[in-house]
């Protein structure tokens, strides 16, 4: 995990001293200097800064300078910073990768597909592989055969070209600023500073990869103005090639036979052959992807031997329990595992729970009366940490410790009082940026918690005998995708419903499609900010294109009950690993599972795709 950061700014003929000579070169110095502080909490290990100028000359030859006195045509100057967070090879690394005049920051991991030895560093090997290439029009070949959530720029000196992307599905983060009238830079960041008048940054699209040709813009003198015609959009697949990673895998459209058969139960004893073949496909295709995501993670010091290496956001739902116990079979046994649950005191919650359901009154008196409780103290003396995902957290620890002897499973209770969240809002608004909506924040804030990773375990059954505990864990596995891959969601029983299995396809398809536009990049930039890294064993493009691939029938049944019919095959497989208690519970946002969404008195009738900026102060 990196941060990466970029700027491109007209800049002075001669001038080498100043690299922010220019308009308002004050300003401009100032937020370059504020983002680079922002992207470097994402790689507390080492930071790097690489600057290069390019410009034309007085003939109106394209070249690079070498000099300041040789040259006195246009000048635009490139600044790359990226920070480190080693998770991979012995050798500590610093970015920006820097040869014969190319420079690179890569945010990003490498699972499949280049051959990266325990004891190397991918990002290191990836550009030995680019600065290689014969020709840059070889990227979209390299890059389509390796498989992993990457964030990447790569400046190009013999073409003068600066290519950047984010893989297929945007599992890591890259904002673009494109120049403007009043703010004619241009910026890449892994995270932004939040609102600010310096930029308008957007989430860069995953549609292909991104060339901009800096020696066109700097002839042309106007770097505002022919922004747009000197950026070009690279496919990423092309025709006739295997590229296995290029591009996301189409939902398969087989329609069901007329009547598939009904699995009566997780436990019957006799399922359909192919639905049988199906569980043990994806038992192994979910249990190499979380190897690859927790092997050969190397130690800061020696003193963090005995210490948690890897941690699970964890609710006790399905999709987290079943890849903490993947990780169980793949991770040393004297290692433990670290278990990240979050709660949030949630002054609404409370009050419903010490007054009753008070929903039936009018939306202004039962605004009221909560304003009232909250004035008088009641919240504080009923506080309560036992929140949805508590409950069923403490229930999965349990059937762990059954299944799973000798491991040491760190159950870490992140409550989160209400005061504390309120007072980081302002920080997890700023980095969620652009994401903006009600449900953004509250998503946002259950992660920003809980991979924080800082609360107490429980040491003996006695209650109330708890000990402070701060994770040291830097990967954190994530259970996102499940849902959408393998049909989790009511609204897939509501296309059912309206449509039957072919609203099913539809739906599924829809999806995948909006993966990448989805919570991928928010959900980097919020985790990140503390220094770890999420890693998401269900969107291995490998899992994905195997799950895509299956026929609908066999991933989900929305003929059954709830707990059964939803995510079927995922629940049989659970059930196969001897996950009993798992495999039958029912699906809980985080937000509401973790009560870190409406918390204010009255926020219960808003919707969560309301930009945070319209609501009112309660």
């Amino acid at each position: 995990m990196c941060g990466i950061f970029c700027s491109l700014h007209v800049g002075c003929c001669g001038d080498t001293d100043n690299i922010h000579c220019g308009p308002n070169k004050t300003g401009f110095h100032e937020l370059c200097e504020r983002l680079k502080v922002a992207n470097a909490a994402r790689g507390p290990d080492a930071q790097g800064t690489y600057h290069v100028r390019v410009q034309g000359t007085c003939s109106g030859e394209v070249a690079q300078a070498s000099s300041p006195s040789e040259t006195c045509g246009p000048a635009l100057d490139l600044e790359f910073f990226a920070s480190e967070l080693r998770l991979r090879g012995d050798t500590p690394i610093v970015q920006p990768h820097q040869q014969d005049g190319d420079v690179f920051c890569w945010n990003g991991e490498v699972f499949e597909g280049l051959n990266v030895n325990a004891y190397e560093n991918d990002g290191a090997k990836l550009f030995q592989s680019i600065h290689t290439l014969s020709v840059m029009d070889d990227l979209p070949f390299l890059l389509g055969r390796i498989e992993g959530p990457y964030a990447f720029v790569y400046y190009h000196a013999e073409s003068r070209k600066l290519y950047f992307a984010r893989d297929p599905l945007g599992r890591r983060s890259l904002l673009i600023h494109k120049p403007s009238v009043f703010n004619p830079y241009f910026l890449l960041a892994s995270v932004s500073v939040g609102d600010d008048q310096g930029y308008v940054m957007e989430e860069l699209s995953t549609d292909g990869i991104f060339c901009l040709d800096v020696g066109r813009l700097c002839e042309s003198k106007e770097v505002t103005q022919h922004f747009d015609s000197s950026l070009t959009c690279i496919p990423r697949h092309v025709d006739r090639q295997i590229l296995p990673f290029a591009k996301l895998s189409r939902v398969n459209t087989t329609l069901p036979p007329d009547a598939p058969p009904l699995v009566p139960s997780l436990d019957s004893a006799v399922l359909p052959r192919d639905l049988a073949i199906a569980i043990d496909h994806l038992i192994d295709h979910l249990d190499k992807s979380v190897m690859l995501r927790v092997q050969n993670i190397p130690r800061r010091t020696s003193s963090e031997k005995g210490r948690a290496q890897v941690a699970v956001l964890f609710s006790g739902g399905i999709d987290s329990t079943i890849l903490a116990f993947l990780a169980h079979r793949h991770i040393p046994l004297d290692e433990p595992i670290d278990l990240l649950n979050v709660a949030f005191q949630n002054p609404r919650k409370i009050q419903v729970q010490t007054d009753g359901n008070i929903g039936a009154i009018p939306k202004r008196e039962k605004k009221r009366q909560l304003k009232a409780a909250e004035i008088n103290g009641a919240m504080k003396e009923h506080t309560s940490y036992m929140v949805p995902d508590r409950v069923t957290g403490l229930q999965e620890v349990e059937e762990f410790k059954r299944i799973c002897p000798g491991r040491i499973w760190n159950f870490v209770e992140v409550d989160v009082p209400y005061e504390e969240s309120q007072a980081a809002r302002a920080a997890v608004e700023a980095i969620m940026l652009p994401g903006r909506t009600v449900m953004d924040l509250s998503l946002a804030m259950a992660l920003y918690f809980a991979s924080k990773g800082v609360g107490r375990v429980r040491i003996s059954a006695a209650p109330n005998n708890y000990q402070p505990y701060t994770s040291t864990a830097r990967v954190l596995l994530n259970g996102l995708g499940s849902d959408e891959l393998l049909g989790g969601y009511g609204r897939h029983r509501t296309a059912y419903a309206i449509r039957g299995w072919q609203g099913v396809i539809d739906e599924l398809q829809l999806e995948l499609d909006r993966i990448p536009t989805r919570n991928l990049g928010r959900d980097d930039r919020v985790i990140s900010s503390h220094g770890k890294e999420t890693r998401h064993p269900f969107l291995s493009l490998t899992v994905v294109s195997f799950l895509a691939g299956l026929p609908v029938h066999l991933k989900l049944d929305p003929r059954l009950e709830l707990g059964l019919g939803d995510k079927m095959l995922l629940r049989l497989a659970a059930r196969k690993v001897g996950l009993l208690e798992a495999s039958v519970r029912k699906k809980k946002a985080m937000q509401f599972g973790s009560h870190s969404a409406r918390m204010e008195a009255g926020e219960a009738e808003k919707r969560g795709d309301l930009m945070i900026r319209t609501i009112p102060e309660p």
